[in-house]
């Protein structure tokens, strides 16, 4: 059963020391993951066995895939994807074409409201390579892949490989090997860390493949997030009945859960499921707002009555139409513009496409423009032509990035129906903006101005302009020509990959009218 909120377990925190770097750490009740976090900063090899003991060790295929059904244990990296499904297709796939399979943990997290896989690498990642290196050794895996991103992250990772003497020379019966991913939010994707494992472009290909059947090297992959194959690791020294004392029964043990937004700090949490996501932002210093961002920028809002009544479950989330996704939760103050706040994230969106194909590459420009048309007065046409810019997205992209996108941007529209109105037909909600949703380049560590995005904009002198049409033809993710032929700058700032595009339609005005500014933050 849930727990009630005036009987719940007893709050638990141990604040990081970097500076950098990573959030706070809290856990509700008794840790699992984040145990012995309160005694120390990072769990080596000697610490992290004193703390959870040693992995069981001669586990059949059968007895893996039974205990990750029993535990009903989901992918913590978005999809929730059943994980025992996933091992079944892996095998299934080995026996077909007699190919040792490859196991891969992705420990890329490219958005900036997700940060529990980082403090997973960082703090405990002897706990996930238990599970990862269990999963390998029972399906008789060839090599175990692990991509991060970050400096730390990768250190952390190599220093605990070397306390088990992992490596990746040829000749050995497992390699482990670590695959540097840019700090995008594309270098999610599975098909993106696949193909940077395979030596090409870390970007999705495209290719409707299925990793369990074809993945890293063309053999049978096992994909899942660094929680996961953590979890895995719980649940195989505890066993699937302990295991399950904690949580809700449809959805035993616990979740790690990353918080900010309206919050004094990032923190992540470990709670049992089933605990009342309104505790859950009582313990970090928030209420539910005006309103929660649920499952991070691939997510979507949930009002402040519904933020005050679920709890932390699949099943309790997915009555109101949400879902968890990453475990990213973002409540939004009720003195500030959540559409304008909303605005800044579908920017930063935009700037993440891959540029691979025209759903990501033109829409999500598009759709961030004319969001910043509906909040600057563009009235019910500009909001019309937002939904149907947003709905020409769905499922066409070569990743799930320009549906996740459009997902966002009318979860923000639908949410605040009353600041919608008083953009479209009035003046604005009179709010400020304030950017208290994390986007890289405003927190983090490496100081990348953006991750994706540059600090110039697109501005055009309409003294000179005389309506030619030909930054429209060169940059069309950003210019779009009104009815009257004449540009129509969006207004968001330069993606870094349309950075030369940009300058190249600057040197290509006839009337010498288009400029880029530096300092273009908006």
């Amino acid at each position: 059963m849930s727990p009630r909120p005036d009987n719940l377990p007893a709050v638990r925190g141990a604040a990081t020391a970097s500076a950098d770097v990573l959030p706070e750490v809290r856990a509700v009740g008794l840790p699992r993951v984040t145990a012995g976090f309160d005694e120390v900063e990072r769990l080596d090899r000697v610490t992290h066995l004193s703390v959870h003991g040693s992995m069981p060790s001669g586990m059949t295929e059968s007895e893996l895939i039974d205990l990750a059904e029993l535990m009903v244990l989901r992918g913590k990296g978005g999809a929730g994807f059943p994980f025992h499904k996933k091992l079944t297709a892996v095998a299934d796939s080995v026996r077909r074409s007699g190919v040792r399979p490859v196991v891969v943990v992705n420990g890329s997290e490219g958005e900036p409201a997700c940060r529990k896989d980082a403090v997973i690498l960082r703090r405990a990642p002897h706990l996930m390579l238990d599970g990862a290196l269990l999963a390998a050794e029972v399906m008789g895996a060839s090599q175990l892949v692990v991509a991060v991103t970050r400096d730390t992250n990768e250190a952390s990772l190599r220093d605990a490989m070397a306390e088990r003497g992992l490596g990746d020379r040829r000749g050995k019966a497992l390699r482990a090997r670590i695959v540097r991913m840019p700090e995008r939010f594309v270098s999610g994707e599975s098909s993106s860390i696949i193909s940077a494992a395979n030596g090409g472009t870390p970007l999705p290909p495209g290719r409707k493949v299925s990793a369990s059947e074809a993945g890293v090297d063309g053999a049978p992959t096992l994909f899942s997030n660094t929680e996961t194959f953590a979890q895995l690791a719980i649940g195989a020294r505890l066993g699937a009945i302990r295991y399950g004392s904690t949580g809700v029964a449809g959805e035993p043990g616990t979740a790690m859960l990353t918080v900010s937004g309206s919050v004094p700090r990032q923190v992540v949490v470990e709670t049992p499921t089933g605990v009342p996501m309104s505790y859950i932002l009582q313990m970090c210093g928030a209420g539910v707002g005006q309103g929660v961002l649920v499952g991070g920028y691939h997510g979507g809002w949930i009002d402040p009555s519904v933020a005050s009544m679920v709890t932390i479950a699949r099943e309790s989330l997915e009555a109101h139409k949400a879902t968890l996704g990453a475990g990213a939760l973002l409540p939004l103050d009720p003195g500030l513009c959540p559409l304008g706040e909303s605005l800044k994230v579908a920017q930063w969106l935009a700037g993440e496409t891959a540029g691979q194909c025209g759903p990501c590459k033109l829409g999500l420009p598009a759709m961030a423009a004319l969001l910043g048309d509906v909040l600057n007065g563009g009235g019910q046409a500009a909001l019309e032509e937002l939904r149907k810019v947003a709905m020409g997205v769905k499922g066409r992209g070569v990743c799930k990035h320009p549906d996740g996108s459009m997902r966002f941007v009318l979860s923000s529209i639908s949410a605040f129906t009353d600041d919608l109105a008083a953009h479209v037909l009035g003046g604005g909600c009179g709010r400020p903006v304030k950017g208290v949703l994390p986007l890289l380049g405003s927190e983090s560590p490496s100081g990348r101005g953006g991750a994706g995005s540059t600090n110039q904009r697109l501005v055009v002198d309409w003294t000179l302009c005389k309506g030619h049409g030909l930054c429209a033809g060169i940059l069309p993710e950003i210019v779009r020509l009104d009815r009257n032929g004449y540009p129509d700058i969006a207004g968001t700032q330069v993606p870094a990959h349309l950075a030369g595009q940009a300058q190249r339609a600057v040197r290509r005005c006839p009337a010498l009218a288009l400029r880029v500014e530096e300092g273009g933050r908006r």
